[in-house]
């Protein structure tokens, strides 16, 4: 089958423009490995949406999904891993192995946890190393547990965690913290203690996290902080990888694209959210920018048959 329009990515600039691509007649496909994106790794209260005073992104995603397959549109469950210009529009390749054609893409899949690359992180995933509060917070029960990372993530990932861990450790690169006045202010409440000039040098223990190590760079002193569990909170990366070839990226490695239309290089393909070289990366801009994306295909398709 031929499809209009594809949209890569589940989250909510991929639901926005499913919804405005099904309002506008096209036949559309979407294709993610799971709804919700970086909204559903947070188990934190959302109060910067309109029209929520207060509401998980667990939630708010539950409600993005209900209000798109209220629509006509097809979904798969799926992640892609190649995406190709060919005559008269695009082929999408799934892990899969299936494949799918269509006259225009929007590639929404927005962006992975950023690891921090040092000895021990990989080999405790799943045994003390989480990306994912919302995943296993409730799992560090009555434990001592790390955030890496200072900025507004690492704050509510360290705020979320006080619920369920014993102490709660902020460590921070920098001098200076990045979080907003009231997520500081939270965590002081909280009793959420705030290193600073921390820079990590390795994850260790048995079978089971049992201590970080950071070097003060002040002091340049190694130091030991024994916990049992490392939230990593730096950041994130775009996936980006299946349209490598299609597109030219930042310095971030985010998607460039025209800010009128969200055209990237490649004509027909466009890309909108977390993934693309737009300064603001916020729920709110992302469904925006989902919707800006989606009735930029429409014209395109109906200009170029």
């Amino acid at each position: 089958m031929l499809y209009d329009l594809i949209i890569i990515g589940g989250g909510p600039a991929g639901v926005a423009a499913g919804i405005y691509a099904a309002r506008q007649n096209l036949n559309t496909l979407l294709i993610a490995k799971s709804f919700g994106g970086q909204m559903t790794r947070k188990s934190v209260d959302i109060e910067n949406y309109p029209g929520f005073e207060k509401i998980s992104g667990l939630d708010l995603m539950q409600k993005f999904e209900k209000h798109l397959r209220k629509n006509k549109i097809d979904i798969e469950i799926d992640s892609v891993s190649k995406v190709e210009k060919v005559s008269g529009g695009f082929y999408v390749s799934a892990t899969s192995g299936k494949q799918f054609q269509s006259k225009a893409v929007i590639v929404t899949s927005g962006a992975d946890p950023r690891p921090l690359e040092v000895p021990g992180e990989k080999e405790f995933i799943g045994k003390g190393v989480s990306y994912c509060t919302a995943c296993d917070g409730p799992l560090f029960g009555d434990k001592e547990v790390a955030v890496v990372g200072g900025g507004n993530s690492g704050f509510e990932a360290a705020i979320s965690l006080h619920s369920y861990a014993k102490k709660v450790y902020i460590l921070e690169f920098s001098p200076q913290i990045k979080a907003d006045e009231i997520n500081q202010k939270l965590a002081q409440k909280y009793d959420i203690e705030v290193i600073t000039n921390a820079a990590i040098k390795e994850i260790k223990g048995k079978d089971f996290v049992d201590s970080v190590i950071y070097q003060d760079r002040k002091s340049q002193k190694l130091i030991t902080l024994n916990v049992q569990g490392v939230f990593v909170e730096i950041g994130s990366q775009p996936a980006t990888s299946f349209a490598k070839d299609l597109v030219e990226f930042s310095e971030k490695d985010e998607i460039k694209i025209d800010p009128k239309n969200n055209m990237t290089k490649t004509p027909g393909l466009f890309a909108a959210g977390d993934v693309t070289d737009v300064r603001w990366k916020q729920i709110v801009i992302a469904a925006g920018e989902g919707c800006k994306a989606a009735l930029s295909a429409y014209e395109y398709i109906i200009n170029h048959g």
